[in-house]
């Protein structure tokens, strides 16, 4: 018997797991499960939400960057939440809105990137994984319509083109490639408003490291879904790098030493605003 059903599900493997779940079990998918409704506009779920995500092009590669807050309602639900992950080894996928189901969702993107290797034995290429990432955002429509969506940000290093590119999108599973630099997340018209003026062309690395804090600082100064660099408990954002050499977290020793300086700099300046 466990023979006759290990080959019918080898029979049946294809290069995506997500439709290997969704044919023989559904009930895994993160936007498949029950217990989960009953939200309504005038008495919403109360869940962690994830904010913000910034992401630019530098020279040779792209940066993705996340504050460390998690909100429930007006109250702070976590410090410390990671909210950039390595959706494998030449891209990475930032995450903002329902924390619970885009974490699983992201676990889920790095599986299926994996599975597709292991069976194809050859990367997915970076249009295929931002059209699949995509896919399994759309599958999460019915929740999102819940008031449970899941708003991602992804990056990665074009190992055919040999340059960095960035793609955001929307709850439906509309994908649309960014230019430069894009944000999302409740804090990301401020961050945005950051980037326009801070980012420029052929960015060093270092560079594109403390402009996504400079961002993420605005964000956190006009946003109270978003933090800031926490001096006192030693947080810092996370922030990943993706070039042609593969992904790599940048230090927190990095990160507080850029932190420190900006901070440092709008002390000295005693700017208001």
């Amino acid at each position: 018997m466990q023979e006759s059903t290990a080959n019918k599900v080898a029979a049946n493997a294809t290069s995506s797991f997500t439709e290997h779940l969704q044919r023989d079990r559904p009930e895994l998918l993160p936007f498949n499960r029950s217990g989960q409704g009953g939200a309504t506009a005038a008495a919403p779920l109360q869940v962690p939400h994830a904010t913000t995500i910034v992401a630019m092009s530098y020279n040779g590669g792209v940066l993705m960057a996340g504050d460390r807050r998690a909100t429930m309602g007006n109250v702070i639900a976590s410090r410390h939440i990671e909210k950039v992950f390595p959706a494998d080894r030449y891209s990475v996928l930032g995450i903002a809105g329902t924390a619970g189901i885009a974490i699983d969702l992201t676990r889920l993107f790095q599986v299926e990137l994996e599975h597709y290797e292991k069976i194809e034995g050859t990367l997915l290429s970076l249009e295929g994984k931002a059209n699949r990432l995509g896919a399994m955002i759309r599958g999460n429509l019915p929740m999102a319509l819940q008031g449970l969506a899941v708003v991602p940000l992804f990056a990665g290093f074009d190992t055919s083109a040999g340059v960095g590119r960035l793609f955001s999108y929307d709850v439906t599973g509309g994908r649309y490639e960014e230019h430069e630099h894009h944000t999302v997340g409740s804090g990301s018209v401020f961050a945005r408003g950051a980037l326009k003026k801070l980012w420029r062309p052929n960015l060093s690395a270092e560079e594109a490291v403390s402009v996504a804090i400079e961002a993420l600082f605005d964000a956190a100064d006009d946003d109270s879904a978003t933090g800031g660099p926490d001096t006192v408990r030693r947080l810092w954002p996370v922030v990943y790098a993706v070039d042609n050499t593969g992904t790599r977290r940048v230090a927190d020793e990095q990160l507080a030493a850029a932190s420190l300086s900006v901070i440092e700099a709008r002390t000295i300046a005693g700017r208001e605003a």
